[in-house]
This record gives structure tokens, C-alpha cells and sequence, in this order.
């Protein structure tokens, strides 16, 4: 049973959830929470499997309960999912970086939001097809110059060629046809980089693409 956590501080938008999730046989609302301080304090006594993070809520933002959630060793298996009114919300992009798994729009189609949860309990990143690759560049554009990353070094050529098509917003499946290889050994490079450099998922590999250098703003077609 995977174990859910809702936090928003609209009670309806908290409401509106729970009736989808609870009603699917393998997810379960294990609480509520109304603001990011709440959301912290749930966590740590709930261990939900993932967190529904509202990015905009009272006494502690969506962002900040986000970066201490994912701060916390005892807490590192818990995946948060950042929550946003807007497609390109000016604060997804830190949110990953802060450790997110990834983000859905509230109006998102309830099949979406229910095969999001699955998602990103099996450790996939979640960032809507439709705006992956106009969010990475939008905000991988304003990001810093990136610095020399001696992680790549643990790398064979083959994970940061694999690495590169991650930060560019392809699937396993894309990345396995753009290899020539079986979608199950694409998986496997992507696993390998992830543990290698310590990312907790598919979206942390993504700004670390960036970050690193590997991939630059202006390489999405």
C-alpha cells in the first residue's frame, strides 16, 4: 500500500485528493497538513511513502518544508512532489534542486495524478511530458555558471552520454532507441549514474546534468 501525504492549505484541494487517492486499491491518504511546518511534523511521524507539496502555503513555503524533509537522513525514502498552479512556476526548478521528485500542475487529470504517485514510488522523476524540456531550459538559463564537477570521473562514457539525454528530458524508452539498446539496459545506465553520484532520483540527475556542465541551456530541440 503506498502511503500519501496531502499538504495545502486549501482544505478543498486536500479534499479533492484524498477522494481520488483513497479510492484507488493500492494508495492510501495516510494525513492531511495545511501548511509546510505541519507537512514536517507529519512526515516525521508518518514516514508517507510520498508528499503532495503545495509550493505556495503559510508559516513554512512548500519549498522550505521540501528542503528539510529531504535534509534529513531518517527521511531520505520519502518522495515530495511539488504542487503548482502554473506550468512554469518560477520556483519548480529549485524545488528539484532542493530535492523534490517533481512537480504536478493542481489541474492535472486525475489518471495523471494517480499514475504520478505510482511513478514516483517506483523512483522515477516526475515532470510533466508536456513542459519538461520548456522548464529545464527556462530555468537551467538563469541558473549559475556551471562549476567542474569531479563526480563525472566516476562515470564510464557511456553514463554520461546516458546522463546527457536524462538532462534533456528523454524516457528510458527514448534513450534506449536513441542507443540502440533494450529500455531495460537504458534503465540500468540511469540507475548506476544515480547511485554513483548520490542522487536520490531521476530529477536530481537532471540538475546535476546542468550543474555539472554536461548539458547547457540551448541543447533542447
Amino acid at each position: 500500500m503506498i502511503r500519501v501525504l496531502l499538504a495545502d492549505d486549501q482544505s478543498l484541494v486536500r479534499a479533492g485528493f484524498r477522494a481520488l487517492l483513497d479510492a484507488q486499491p493500492d494508495i492510501e491518504v495516510a494525513g492531511e497538513a495545511a501548511d509546510g511546518a505541519e507537512a514536517l511534523a507529519a512526515v516525521r511521524e508518518l514516514r508517507p511513502d510520498v508528499v503532495l507539496m503545495d509550493i505556495r502555503m503559510p508559516r513554512l513555503d512548500g519549498l522550505a518544508a521540501t528542503r528539510r524533509i529531504t535534509g534529513e537522513p531518517e527521511l531520505r525514502d520519502v518522495k515530495v512532489v511539488m504542487l503548482t498552479t502554473f506550468e512554469l512556476d518560477e520556483y519548480v526548478f529549485e524545488a528539484i534542486r532542493s530535492g523534490a521528485s517533481g512537480f504536478l500542475v493542481k489541474d492535472t487529470e486525475p489518471d495523471e495524478l494517480v499514475r504520478a504517485v505510482r511513478a514516483v514510488v517506483e523512483g522515477d522523476a516526475l515532470l510533466s511530458p508536456g513542459v519538461t524540456r520548456r522548464l529545464i531550459a527556462e530555468f537551467a538559463a538563469r541558473s549559475k555558471q556551471p562549476a567542474a564537477a569531479a563526480e563525472l570521473a566516476r562515470l564510464t562514457e557511456r553514463e554520461r552520454e546516458v546522463m546527457a539525454l536524462v538532462g534533456i528530458g528523454l524516457s528510458n524508452e527514448e534513450i534506449a532507441r536513441r542507443l540502440v539498446v533494450s529500455p531495460l539496459t537504458a534503465k540500468t545506465h540511469v540507475s548506476r549514474t544515480m547511485v554513483k553520484l548520490g542522487a536520490r532520483d531521476r530529477a536530481q540527475l537532471v540538475v546535476l546534468a546542468y550543474e555539472s556542465g554536461l548539458v547547457r541551456p540551448g541543447w533542447l530541440g
